[in-house]
C-alpha cells in the first residue's frame, strides 16, 4: 500500500467496519457522525482524504432512512473535500425490494437510491447479494455484485453433517437456493406465497 487508501465507516455497524479494517491492516480514519439538536444527521470526516482513494462501509439496515442519509452525506463531504474515488460498500442495499412497480402510481424506490447514491458523490458501489441482480442495472456506475453463496456453503458443511433440504421462500429465490443446494447436497423445497397487500404474505 502506498498511504494513498481511507476506510471510513457509518454508525449503521461499526462492528463489521472494524472486522474489515483488522483483516486489511487497515486502520479506520475518523470522523464525526452524529445528529444536530434539531435531529438532522452531521458528518464531518476529520482526516485529509485529498486525492486518496476512500471506501465507506455502511449498510442501509434499520433504521433505514437514518442510516442511507448518513452515507449520502458522507459522499458528499469526501466530494468536498477533493477525494480522488469513493466506494460504497453497502452489505445491504435498502430498498431492493423494490426495484419493479407492482402496481400503477408506485415508485421504484432502489432505481431512486441508486441515483441519489451517484449524485451525492459515489464513483463506484459494492454491495453483498442484491435481491435482484436488475438493481445493477440502476446504476451508470461500476458495481461489484458479491455472492455470499460460496462462503456459507463452505461454513454450512463443516458445521451441518445430516440431510438437508434447502427451501426457497418464493419464486424469485429458487435460482440462489439451487446454487446453495447444489454446493451443500440434498434436495429442494419451494414456498408459493402471494402478496394480498403491503407487507402482508399469504403462503400458497
Amino acid at each position: 500500500m502506498d498511504g494513498r487508501l481511507r476506510l471510513f465507516a457509518g454508525n449503521a455497524h461499526r462492528g463489521l467496519a472494524r472486522a474489515i479494517g483488522e483483516h486489511l491492516a487497515i486502520p479506520l480514519s475518523r470522523a464525526d457522525i452524529g445528529l444536530w439538536k434539531n435531529g438532522e444527521t452531521r458528518v464531518k470526516i476529520e482526516e485529509n482524504v485529498r486525492g486518496f482513494d476512500v471506501f465507506v462501509i455502511q449498510p442501509t439496515c434499520h433504521p433505514v432512512n437514518h442510516h442511507l442519509m448518513e452515507l449520502l452525506l458522507f459522499f458528499d463531504a469526501l466530494k468536498r473535500a477533493s477525494a480522488d474515488r469513493v466506494t460504497a460498500v453497502i452489505p445491504y442495499y435498502g430498498y431492493a425490494r423494490q426495484e419493479k412497480k407492482t402496481s400503477g402510481r408506485e415508485p421504484i424506490s432502489a432505481k431512486l437510491v441508486a441515483d441519489l447514491l451517484t449524485v451525492a458523490g459515489a464513483n463506484r458501489v459494492l454491495a453483498v447479494d442484491l435481491h435482484a441482480a436488475a438493481i445493477e442495472g440502476f446504476f451508470d456506475i461500476p458495481v461489484d455484485h458479491l455472492r455470499a453463496t460460496p462462503l456459507l456453503a463452505q461454513a454450512f458443511r463443516r458445521t451441518i453433517k445430516d440431510e438437508v433440504v434447502v427451501v426457497s421462500p418464493d419464486a424469485g429465490g429458487v435460482a440462489r437456493a439451487e446454487d446453495f443446494r447444489v454446493r451443500v447436497g440434498g434436495s429442494l423445497a419451494i414456498i408459493s406465497k402471494q402478496h394480498p397487500g403491503p407487507d402482508a404474505t399469504e403462503t400458497l
